[in-house]
């Protein structure tokens, strides 16, 4: 059947639509979105309701690979250098000891209870020994759980600096397994080699987009966004060309980005979050289109076996071996190790051995969806209930207002004052961006009943809501008053 461009465009908008509407539904029931973009992405497949026929791993790579740059770059700009400064020596041990023991044990335990070689154990093992960094991203944002200490600023660090030591984990037994005769010292000396380039080329290039961003003086602001995306793309690809780990280098140089003053920054953050987003759509019903449902009961009992051992055996040794050489509580171990998330990453990376054509690869990819599934519905859906148990959140009324929560403008303001909204007033029980605040004024902070609310254009107001506002001068604060009728 020929699919014309019009039938391509209507196929994938109805997709994004039913994806994003799964979305608000989710966070009412409780469940992790990006379940819910593979259950569309498996309800629109060729054993689905859709019966949209797709069997093609290349294609999967090509749109997983370039999805994941775009999630990592967005993850880097919103990670700071001062942040991850002091836990910067934890996130390494983490992505790099922490995948390689888990690895090693889920290797060695399919090994032993199934009819997988030690390779091939290991291979799966590695597959799945990265934490996802669009799953802890989304869900840490989402939930907006707030964490004591550094926590959260490690957890995200890891999750954005573990895929390269898991891809060249995957890419390496791949190789093993598809020829057999490759030497171990060099898999070992291309996995430093990749390291080293990856992270200089990273961190260099994160420098020369601060310095091309300043200087080069667009007319037109709409291209920003456009020169980063290609700057992206340069960065992974002529990384990888030269030698080094691409999906370091993105994550590194975005790291730098964000970590600097450009033109148009707050601009830039907030087009590349809404990118990450679609990313992580257009990834998850990528691989719920790619995964056949008649191929996942067979193995449903291993996949619940291996499931278990990752999250509750290999997941936590390798969070406490690799976090030993450090101070750090028990519970927050503990956290880390609950905080294991799989995601669309490991499908991805699972089609190179259907690439490859390993013998076990159309056993391992549905097993790996079923892993991924299964981590983010049951550790995702606890995240919050297992962090309060743990006691790592901060109290909903110590939260704090950080500089970035105010950045809202790229102009700088000079009148902020509070202002009680009264019941009589034409805004209570309309939506902020149905009030017609003038452009120059802002609500930048909500009190309602004793809780802080970082306000959107559909949040509502209500009576008696205590409102932060800013303007650029009283003219314009006049003007809000009467607006808003205080």
């Amino acid at each position: 059947m020929n699919f014309t461009a019009e039938d391509i465009m209507l196929a994938g908008s109805i997709l994004l639509i039913a994806s994003i509407v799964a979305s608000k539904t989710s966070f009412k029931l409780g469940i992790p979105t990006l379940i819910l973009f593979l259950a569309v992405g498996m309800l629109a497949g060729s054993e689905g309701i859709g019966k949209i026929y797709f069997d093609d791993p290349h294609i999967a790579e090509v749109l997983g690979v370039l999805a994941l740059n775009f999630i990592l770059f967005s993850g880097g700009m919103d990670t700071k250098w001062e942040s991850i400064k002091p836990i910067l020596w934890r996130g390494i041990s983490l992505s790099t000891l922490g995948v390689l023991l888990t690895a090693l044990v889920i290797g060695i335990f399919v090994h032993l209870v199934s009819g997988f070689s030690l390779l091939e154990g290991l291979l799966l093992g590695a597959i799945v020994s990265a934490t996802d960094a669009a799953a802890v991203f989304s869900i840490l944002r989402a939930r907006n759980i707030a964490l004591k200490g550094s926590l959260r600023h490690l957890l995200e660090l890891e999750s954005g600096s573990n895929d390269p030591m898991a891809y060249i984990l995957t890419i390496s037994l791949t190789y093993l397994l598809a020829h057999g005769d490759a030497s171990i010292p060099m898999l070992i000396f291309q996995f430093v080699k990749q390291m080293v380039i990856g992270a200089i080329a990273g961190y260099a290039i994160g420098k020369g987009i601060v310095f091309i961003i300043n200087k080069i003086k667009l007319e037109t602001e709409g291209i920003y966004p456009v020169l980063i995306m290609a700057m992206i793309l340069f960065t992974y690809s002529s990384v990888h060309i030269i030698g080094g780990n691409g999906f370091l280098a993105v994550y590194l140089s975005a790291i730098v980005l964000g970590s600097n003053n450009f033109i148009h920054k707050k601009s830039i953050i907030r087009f590349y979050d809404g990118q990450a987003w679609l990313m992580q759509i257009v990834m998850f019903l990528t691989m719920g289109l790619l995964v056949f449902p008649s191929q996942i009961w067979p193995i449903i009992d291993t996949g619940l076996l291996v499931s278990a051992v990752l999250i509750f055996l290999a997941r936590p040794i390798a969070v406490f071996i690799s976090l030993s050489f450090f101070k750090m509580r028990i519970r927050d171990k503990l956290f880390i190790s609950w905080v294991g998330l799989r995601g669309a990453v490991p499908m991805v990376f699972a089609t190179y051995p259907m690439i490859a054509g390993i013998p076990k690869a159309d056993i391992i990819f549905p097993l790996v969806f079923f892993i991924s599934v299964t981590s983010v519905l049951f550790q995702g859906s606890t995240l919050h209930l297992v962090a309060d148990w743990l006691k790592v959140t901060v109290p909903k009324k110590a939260k704090k207002i950080t500089p970035l929560d105010m950045e809202l403008y790229d102009t700088v303001s000079s009148e902020l004052v509070e202002a009680i909204l009264p019941g009589n007033s034409k805004a209570v029980g309309k939506a902020i961006v149905n009030i017609r605040l003038p452009k120059q004024g802002l609500i930048v902070l909500i009190v309602r009943d004793g809780k802080y609310i970082q306000p959107n254009g559909s949040t509502i107001l209500e009576e008696g809501d205590k409102l932060l506002l800013i303007a650029n001068s009283k003219d314009i604060l006049n003007e809000m008053y009467k607006t808003l009728g205080v």
